[in-house]
């Protein structure tokens, strides 16, 4: 089942978490390719996506791209996102997001205000989302 209306709440586990890495990579208004390839590859290659469709990707997208058109679709898409992902993977969604923003190499203010927001709305204790970051910053490193 694609996922296309906003209102419906049939999100599951890994729509959630592919929903927040799309949301990391349009946060700065700009889809990367490598933010695009990290998110395939994260879906192709960790257990946790073991099962899932990625056909479903799609339309998770859309619906990332239309509630974040929306006055207060960031709101709508984080209380979408706490639905879906149960508690005990928070800190995996933050991480899968600190993945996608760190891809490219470069994090702008918007992406750094987005990881915040999600720390706060995931509630990710600060010390933390300080070890997810670090980590996702020392994957992503270039000579």
């Amino acid at each position: 089942m694609t996922r296309t209306d906003p209102t419906d709440s049939l999100w599951n586990l890994q729509d959630g978490l592919v929903a927040m890495m799309i949301a990391t990579s349009v946060s700065d208004e700009l889809i990367r390719t490598a933010e695009l390839l990290s998110i395939e590859r994260i879906v192709n290659h960790l257990p946790i996506f073991g099962a899932y469709d990625a056909d479903r990707i799609r339309g998770i997208a859309q619906t990332v791209f239309d509630l974040l058109e929306e006055e207060d679709g960031l709101d709508a898409l984080f209380g979408m996102v706490r639905e879906a992902i149960p508690e005990k993977f928070h800190e995996t969604a933050y991480a899968l997001c600190c993945d996608v923003a760190a891809s490219d190499g470069r994090l702008g203010e918007s992406e750094l205000r987005f990881l915040e927001e999600t720390r706060y709305e995931l509630t990710i204790d600060r010390l933390h989302g300080a070890a997810i970051e670090r980590g996702a910053r020392a994957r992503h490193l270039t000579e």
